[in-house]
């Protein structure tokens, strides 16, 4: 087996961009990490997310991964420069691919951004839009109640359902036609957002993009896994190891998941 490929998030939505892997590189191994005891980050100040961030990235370089996603956004818009910068593999975040996305999907200019306290402060995905197209209107909400209920389990069904209209009641007439799932725990709701917004708004996930930008990255490199062998992905999370494994064997459609909880204190 060839080297495996390190993600981490703040909890379960980096799952998102697994999945995308898993689908789109399925000769890849995974190895992931989900800081569930410390999420959300999104209201976090950009101090304790740097040294979060730093701690996972610290744990996934001792199992010797060749290339580094922070599928976190809030992690994205504050350290994204910072630890490439400092390190000698490849290192992708989730909001360029996200805004590539919805310039190329957008008819109207209007596009709103969904995402957490953090990233939607950070103005990280309006930076990114218009360093593409300066002449996009942005439109940017922070929906703090969505991370925690999908970190609860709880993401379909009427309450979820609840949740997704009370948030986004602002945008139901914005006339926006574009929306950016600006936190990768948001695609769990995707299909009750839609719902809620109508057909008419398409929904962009930045995971499908930030996996066709690894597949881009590692062939380039040269770093693509050739091995025929059945990759053995890797789950650890710091909060609960078996509301971890439920959602993640629910999302990724497998029958059992091994997630194995550790502590991050001494990275």
């Amino acid at each position: 087996m060839g080297q495996p490929i390190g993600i981490m998030d703040s909890g379960v939505g980096g799952l998102t961009v697994v999945k995308e892997v898993m689908r789109q590189l399925p000769n890849e191994e995974v190895i992931y990490i989900g800081d569930t005891a410390r999420c959300p980050y999104g209201p976090r100040p950009v101090d304790e997310v740097r040294a979060y961030t730093w701690q996972m990235t610290r744990f996934l370089l001792e199992k010797n991964v060749k290339m580094l996603v922070i599928a976190c956004n809030t992690a994205t818009a504050v350290t994204l420069t910072e630890i490439r910068s400092a390190l000698k593999i490849p290192v992708l975040g989730v909001i360029h691919p996200g805004a590539r996305s919805a310039i190329k999907h957008t008819r109207t200019g209007k596009i709103g951004v969904i995402g957490t306290e953090g990233t939607i402060k950070s103005e990280a995905y309006k930076k990114a839009l218009k360093s593409i197209n300066q002449l996009v209107d942005v439109q940017g909400l922070a929906c703090p109640r969505f991370v925690p209920l999908v970190e609860s389990g709880e993401f379909r069904g009427p309450f979820a359902e609840r949740i997704v209209e009370q948030e986004l009641a602002t945008f139901k007439n914005a006339y926006i036609d574009t929306l950016i799932l600006g936190c990768t725990h948001y695609p769990l709701l995707e299909e009750t957002i839609s719902q809620y917004l109508g057909p008419e708004v398409q929904i962009i996930s930045s995971g499908e993009e930030t996996a066709r930008e690894m597949s881009t990255i590692l062939f380039f490199q040269d770093l693509l896994n050739s091995s025929s062998f059945e990759p053995n992905h890797q789950f650890f999370t710091t909060g609960s190891s078996k509301l971890f494994s439920q959602i993640a064997s629910q999302w990724l459609e497998l029958d059992s998941i091994q997630t194995e909880s550790i502590s991050l204190e001494r990275y």
